[in-house]
Formats: structure tokens, C-alpha cells, sequence
């Protein structure tokens, strides 16, 4: 096991205060996710990824800047900022990221600021 960092700290303080599960901030780098997931395997909590659907590579540049525990990809930033259909692209990065994803954690939750009728596209587009 990995020697603690203070957000493991954090988890571990959260899972002896009583947490039952954890939901996440926006989830863009599954890698790095799936290797925060080996470290915290061992205490048995659920876990729920966030999904942030794309609208715009200012957004995801915006949350790279602003939103602490965040980090786009530049990738999936300048996927965006190429797309002719923003809103197809972003349902499309939010469906894959929840299909690579299933597999990795408990769930997810998906966070659609806005774009809550977009949900039913993204889970379709995930194939769930």
C-alpha cells in the first residue's frame, strides 16, 4: 500500500467519522483515478465518480483554474475546443468517461450543471 498522502488522510479521518460512501469531484483521467481507487480499496467504502459533461473548452479550462481536485485532460480540451457540435462532443467525452469508469468504482453521479436533460443522452450514448 502506498504510505499515506493527506488527501488519503482526509479519507481515512471521513471513514472513521462514519462515511458510508464517497462521491467525487469531476472525474476526466480515468487512469489516475483507477490508481487513486487501489489505494483506497482496502477500507471497503463505495465510491461514486462525478461526471461534469463538457459544454466548452472554456469550461473545462475554467474548472482547470477554478475547481479544486479538478484537472481536464488538454486532450479533452482541445477536443472541445475543435468540435463543430459542442453539445454532441461533451455528451459523448461524459458517456465514454462513464462507460470506462464503470468498471473502476461503484458508480458514478452525474453532475449536469444545467444540462440535466442531456442525462438521458449520456447514459444512452454509455450503452447502460
Amino acid at each position: 500500500m502506498l504510505p499515506p498522502s493527506n488527501f488519503q488522510f482526509k479519507f481515512e479521518k471521513k471513514v472513521y467519522m462514519g462515511a458510508k460512501f464517497f462521491q467525487t469531484q469531476a472525474i476526466y483521467d480515468v487512469d489516475r483515478f483507477a490508481q487513486f481507487m487501489k489505494r483506497v480499496e482496502g477500507f471497503g467504502i463505495p465510491v461514486l465518480a462525478g461526471i461534469i459533461p463538457l459544454k466548452s473548452a472554456g469550461m473545462a479550462r475554467f474548472m482547470n483554474n477554478n475547481v479544486a481536485g479538478v484537472s481536464v485532460p488538454d486532450e479533452l480540451i482541445n477536443k472541445m475546443s475543435k468540435a463543430e457540435d459542442r453539445a454532441k462532443t461533451g455528451i459523448e467525452i461524459a458517456a465514454s468517461l462513464v462507460s470506462d469508469l464503470k468498471d473502476v468504482c461503484q458508480g458514478v453521479h452525474i453532475m449536469a450543471i444545467g444540462w440535466e436533460k442531456k442525462v438521458p443522452d449520456i447514459i444512452d450514448a454509455a450503452g447502460l
